[in-house]
């Protein structure tokens, strides 16, 4: 594979994937090749008709990479793709988990119901079926948290929802193409990003299994989201889901790290639930998470604390606290996640470089 392009000089080992991954080199290509044909799909010439076919094939090239059989609206991203969701489904009540995304808790209002998770951060059922209790509601679920990498039990979740007569959005951002059919199977909505991907940002989809469960508001993408498509970034997407993922690989790199934290005194976040793949969330106790983020970066690591869209406060996270990390823990926890071009070799420097800073913080001996 080609090595993918980042802002970060050659010696430097980028793991932070979870908020934005590289273009991959298929993607740009695909980009590249639709800006010189560009032209407005909606035009009735031959050039828009053409950029009209493109736009089509590259539709049901990322429903099938999701193998969804419903319909797909691009959007701007899956923060937008949550908000035309989370305003436009039918059903009238709003129901959250505590650790949803920043652009979930963002439109969450004061009758919005928050449903609490445990300590291993997967979210309680039996809330979940108090709360479907009544009115119908859309219930909204983060695929994998883009913290932890903690992952929810979406056919449990949606079984529930579905016998309330409710509707199940599922945030799929961090979702691999093809990673879990019952998200293709059972979701009503799904919201998705390309550059989570290895496509470009700006563009993502939202998933719909039946139309009639949204409200339209004219315009473009079947009259659900107004504006001249992206086709170029449309295309780039397409391109880069057709590149698979090394699911297998990172959860063996994964291990690998969490196994060596762990021998060196710190704590991995969600250690005993299933998580994603390439997402780990790692505790290195009495050494705060800005400090650490300073020393590995110093040391050539891009690794993050909290979400991207969160992380530039460096405020304590909702996440953390929602499975009942005390305030001074919360502050203690730095996040690395994987992508294709991730090597073994790099993680066992991240390694080397954790038990360095831990050191010189004097807390562990490695």
């Amino acid at each position: 594979m080609e090595r993918l392009l980042t802002a970060s000089s050659p010696d430097r080992v980028y793991l932070d994937h979870a908020a934005t991954t590289p273009i991959l080199p298929a993607a740009r290509a695909a980009m590249i090749e639709a800006m010189a044909r560009w032209a407005n799909p909606s035009s009735p010439h031959a050039e828009g008709r053409a950029a009209r076919a493109a736009l089509e094939e590259a539709r049901r090239a990322v429903a099938a990479a999701y193998g969804w059989a419903g319909e797909t609206l691009f959007t701007s991203g899956a923060s937008e793709s949550l908000a035309i969701a989370a305003q436009r489904a039918l059903p009238a009540r709003r129901i959250i988990t505590a650790v949803e995304h920043d652009a979930v808790m963002r439109w969450a209002g004061p009758e919005t119901v928050v449903l609490p998770v445990g300590a291993d951060g997967i979210v309680s059922v039996e809330a979940l079926a108090e709360a479907l209790a009544g009115v119908p509601a859309l219930v909204t679920v983060q695929w994998a948290n883009s913290e932890t990498g903690v992952r929810q039990p979406i056919a449990v979740i949606a079984a529930a929802v579905h016998a309330a007569g409710s509707l199940l959005l599922v945030d799929a951002a961090q979702m691999p193409a093809g990673a879990d059919q019952d998200v293709a199977a059972q979701a009503d909505f799904v919201a998705l990003s390309a550059h989570k991907r290895g496509g470009p940002p700006g563009v993502g989809a939202l998933l719909v299994r039946d139309l009639g469960t949204l409200t339209p508001t004219g315009g473009q993408e079947r009259g659900y989201r107004a504006g001249t498509e992206n086709v170029p970034a449309i295309l780039g997407y397409a391109a880069a889901l057709a590149e698979p993922e090394a699911l297998a690989e990172h959860q063996r790199l994964r291990a690998l790290l969490d196994d060596a934290v762990l021998r060196s005194g710190g704590e991995v976040i969600g250690a005993g639930s299933p998580r994603h793949a390439a997402i780990g969330a790692y505790r290195m106790p009495g050494v705060a998470s800005f400090v650490q983020l300073i020393d590995f970066d110093a040391a050539g690591f891009a690794v993050s604390a909290g979400s991207a869209c969160a992380s530039g406060s460096m405020k304590p996270s909702h996440v953390l606290g929602a499975i009942g990390l005390p305030d001074a823990a919360k502050r203690e926890v730095v996040r690395a996640s994987f992508g294709r071009a991730t090597t073994e070799e790099e993680v066992r420097a991240l390694i080397a470089a954790w038990r360095s800073i831990a050191r010189a913080k004097q807390r562990f001996v490695a």
